[in-house]
């Protein structure tokens, strides 16, 4: 068998040295005490070029394996780290059937190495026997299983293994609280902070910090965001580009956007595209479009090159203030001054941009001219607008063409099943919740939550269960008198049900959650507090028009975070326009 070819990489003094035929035999000297004999110094050769070239890892062993050396440890650890990274699950079961023959799987990297490739590639089973089996373990090992039942998602493993934990540092806390965030649990990744707080084992680090606060920002708890932000000043705890664009997403989805403006212009050392990028974001979510588009322009000036991720807020910023020009510039600009293709997102932002306005028919020969399939976000555009506009036919068309895009979603079905309401198609209206049924597709229940002394309070749509049940209808009841007198009428047509009787309509519109969550704000905070609000799904057209009315009744600022935008109402007007 001919010699393996050796890639330029390994070119070095050390392999030609030791290809070269000695001319002169000299008398063989007994080594010296802790001198490298030829094949160690080869073995410690290829594992520094593996250190310095981790992707070429597995080459490098195969090569150091072909020259007749025996690998150390070290050579198997970064092997193992390679088999990692690629999940290569195949490669690192070798290299355990190597390292056990060779009597090298109990050294504690190799070890480790082993726990960490199995776990990433999702064989918790060969993982848990490599832990199980092997000589006593280290944190790393613990961590590494760790990392590995959070990665495959089981929840009841990774809180039972968690707990059995002997001692946690932050990289165990961080891994949980990340676990967390990554699959929804927000309140819960709240919740383990404050246990990692108590338990004094370690302090929270960067990493913990950016989990933390985005989890924050997702349940728009305002005050403990601040307390966050307070505690990372007072712990002096560097802030780098994630942590600054993690605080700048928070402050902008708590309703608190001079708190994002504060977080910029107090990160001009270690400002990124991301954190442009976070920012704009902000200004878009909060309606503050023109906002936006200034500041684009000072990244422009800056120096900073925009990516994709920019345009998308940019052109966000743009369907949302409605400026139709500025964002059919921008998304010429995107391809012709920055050579950035447009993908679906782009296409997506184009279409609520026309939509929005009211343009169908550029809104179709948009979708008409997009180089992929139009995806469940544009049609759910296309479907909203039609609604809006009443614009019923092409609603029903952009509704099933939703529904075979996201057939387990179940806003398709809820978009075009109120399409069909609002036409006064009943028949439809029952077909399409039929279809639902039949494909096991449930509706999500409307809830909105606020927080009040850093504790979420949470109302569901409907729902009278609430422990101050009493304080809060009575406090509804007063906001429904207080509207009367002001001479508001109830919009009953958002009822989309097939009833006749009108006060049945109206008692529905008041438990909406949105109300609720306002009734208590109202009894439970002091005259003149903005009241911050978080629902699910998106504010119904008659408590739009209610809490702005309301906002001019009470004095109070309200804010409003739906599933789609901010609502900003102070003094009978909203910020974001009406519907």
């Amino acid at each position: 068998m001919p010699p393996p070819t050796v890639p330029f990489f390994l070119t070095s003094t050390t392999l030609a040295t030791a290809a070269k035929p000695q001319r002169q035999q000299l008398p063989a000297q007994p080594p010296s005490c802790g001198a490298q004999t030829p094949a160690d110094s080869l073995a410690a050769s290829y594992t520094a070029r593996m250190r310095l070239n981790p992707h070429l890892a597995l080459r490098l062993f195969d090569h150091l394996l072909r020259s007749g050396a025996d690998p150390d440890p070290i050579a198997y650890a970064l092997a193992l780290a390679r088999c990692a990274r690629a999940r290569a699950h195949p490669a690192a079961a070798q290299l355990h059937g190597h390292a056990a023959k060779r009597g090298a799987a109990s050294h504690r990297r190799v070890r480790n190495g082993l726990i960490h490739a199995y776990s990433v590639c999702g064989m918790l089973r060969d993982a848990r026997k490599v832990f199980d089996y092997g000589p006593e373990v280290d944190m790393i090992a613990w961590n590494c299983l760790l990392r590995g039942y959070a990665h495959v998602r089981d929840a009841g493993a990774l809180r039972e293994f968690f707990a059995r934990m002997p001692a946690r540092d932050s990289v165990s806390w961080n891994t949980v609280i990340a676990w967390c965030v990554v699959n929804g649990e927000h309140e819960e990744a709240v919740a383990v902070f404050r246990e990692m707080l108590a338990s004094n084992e370690c302090q929270p680090d960067r990493v913990t910090l950016v989990s933390v606060i985005s989890a924050i920002a997702y349940l728009g708890a305002l005050a403990q965001g601040l307390w966050a932000h307070a505690y990372v000043c007072r712990k002096e705890i560097e802030v780098d580009e994630k942590l600054s664009s993690a605080l700048i997403n928070m402050y902008s989805k708590c309703g608190f956007i001079e708190g994002s403006v504060y977080v910029f212009e107090n990160s001009c050392a270690l400002r990124s595209v991301d954190t442009w990028n976070a920012m704009l974001a902000g200004f878009t979510a909060s309606g503050c479009s023109e906002r936006a588009l200034d500041l684009f322009a000072r990244m422009e000036s800056s120096g900073f090159m925009p990516n994709k991720i920019t345009f998308n807020s940019l052109l966000n910023a743009c369907s949302h203030g409605g400026f139709v020009e500025e964002g059919i510039g921008y998304f010429e600009r995107m391809t012709n001054s920055y050579s950035i293709e447009p993908d679906i997102a782009h296409y997506g932002c184009m279409v609520d941009l026309f939509c929005r306005a009211g343009l169908f028919e550029k809104a179709e020969e948009m979708i008409q001219m997009m180089p992929m399939e139009p995806d469940a976000a544009v049609w759910k555009a296309l479907v909203g607008a039609c609604r809006t506009y009443n614009n019923f036919e092409l609603g029903k068309k952009a509704g099933h063409r939703l529904i075979e895009a996201a057939p387990n979603d179940h806003a398709g079905y809820v978009l075009l099943s109120n399409i069909y309401a609002l036409d006064g198609n009943w028949k439809g209206v029952h077909k399409v919740r039929k279809l639902m049924l039949d494909c096991g597709v449930q509706k999500v229940p409307g809830s909105s939550s606020i927080e009040l002394d850093g504790v979420i309070h949470e109302f569901i749509s409907g729902d009278k269960s609430h422990s101050r049940k009493r304080d809060v209808y009575e406090m509804l009841s007063e906001i429904c008198q207080q509207l009367k007198i002001a001479g508001y009428a109830p919009d009953t047509s958002q009822v989309l049900l097939d009833i006749d009787d009108e006060d049945v309509k109206e008692s529905s519109l008041a438990l909406h959650s949105e109300k609720l969550a306002l009734a208590f704000g109202l009894i439970s905070t002091a005259p003149g507090t903005p009241i911050r609000i978080v629902k699910n799904l998106r504010v119904c057209g008659d408590c739009h028009n209610a809490i702005k009315l309301l906002s001019k009744i009470y004095g109070r600022c309200i804010i409003v975070r739906d599933a789609n935008r901010f609502h900003r109402f102070r003094e009978g007007s909203c910020s974001c326009g009406d519907y």
